[in-house]
């Protein structure tokens, strides 16, 4: 069973209501039409009326006969409010109210943030028309970062043909899509994150290793003493907050996932081969690492699934279909809990 079939039934019990910004796009208008249908979640389709009518058309499928709710971001009812409470975040920042209510009618991702924000919404999902940078621009202005989190970043669900040496099916990989090059102290944020992530989503307990091309000082650079220091102070935020979460690091992948080398490499570790969150030490890496996992190994990501913001906001590839967008609802359904 895949993870996305484990998930489905708990986000029915969560009975939240998922955002959808983009619904002149006919892929949106059928993911909502599924996830509905799925009982996954209570989807809000945004559009003027001559937007969802076209992509209908094109999707073969009503949002009516689903009984789906729509709002048309530039004359909705809600317009008022959630400009107020927009330009009371940005003012600061030089934003008139003039400006904040042509953002609310000219910006149908900053409309949807502005309806989690206001808690019309659990969370939202777009990003299949949007670019990620509008995405982040719009969750960070609209939303922000999660109480005691810096920064937001995101993680991959690598589902996970077969099971790793040490029995896990799902692994996850963090931060692959947002933060170019992380600090140590950034890395800790990240780590913190994607422990609550796994919990969550996953519902069993992380076990995280820092990498590197390194393990316990195999190598010497300025590149393994930033993940040598994330993982220290990883664990004394652990220890401060009261949480039992095994963390090592820094090691290699194959010291990080194959006991056998992990008992080898690591003889004291706290994780020795058995890691199911994989903390990168960049994008690079975490790109690259994904992207062969899943197309070499045959194995199924689902993300980017951001995480630190204070609601949850997920991004969706331009390149993705309906299935795509209704596996991404059913996290962040999740994610709302």
């Amino acid at each position: 069973m895949s993870i996305l079939e484990k998930m489905i039934p708990r986000a029915k019990e969560a009975h939240k209501t998922i955002v959808l910004p983009e619904g002149q796009d006919p892929r949106v208008i059928q993911a909502a039409v599924q996830a509905k249908q799925l009982g996954i979640c209570e989807p809000i389709v945004i559009g003027t009326p001559e937007e969802i009518a076209a992509a209908e058309a094109s999707a073969g499928v009503t949002l009516a006969s689903a009984g789906i709710r729509r709002d048309d971001h530039t004359a909705s009812a809600l317009l008022p409010e959630l400009a107020n409470a927009f330009y009371e975040r940005r003012k600061a920042k030089g934003m008139t109210p003039e400006e904040a209510m042509k953002t609310m009618t000219s910006k149908r991702i900053y409309f949807g943030n502005m309806m989690v924000n206001r808690g019309y919404a659990d969370g939202l999902v777009a990003g299949s028309i949007a670019s990620t940078a509008d995405m982040l621009r719009g969750a960070f202005q609209c939303v922000g970062t999660d109480k005691g989190i810096k920064l937001a970043s995101s993680f991959f669900i690598m589902d996970l043909a077969n099971p790793t040496p040490s029995g896990d099916e799902v692994l996850l990989f963090s931060d692959c899509a947002v933060n170019i090059c992380p600090t140590a102290e950034e890395l800790v944020d990240i780590a913190l994150a994607t422990i609550g992530s796994y919990r969550k989503l996953v519902g069993d307990n992380p076990r995280v290793a820092f990498l590197s091309f390194s393990t316990k000082g195999s190598a010497k650079h300025e590149l393994v003493d930033k993940v040598q220091k994330a993982a220290e102070l990883t664990k004394q935020r652990l220890a401060e907050l009261g949480m039992d979460v095994p963390v090592d690091g820094e090691m290699q992948a194959d010291a990080a996932l194959v006991p056998s080398v992990g008992k080898q490499k690591n003889p004291n570790g706290s994780v020795q081969g058995n890691a199911n969150v994989l903390i990168f030490p960049d994008i690079q890496a975490g790109n690259i690492g994904y992207k062969l996992v899943q197309r070499l190994g045959g194995n199924t990501a689902y993300g980017p699934v951001l995480q630190g913001v204070a609601k949850p906001v997920n991004d969706l590839s331009r390149g993705c279909n309906a299935g795509d967008i209704v596996g991404q609802i059913c996290i962040t359904a999740l994610q709302c809990c």
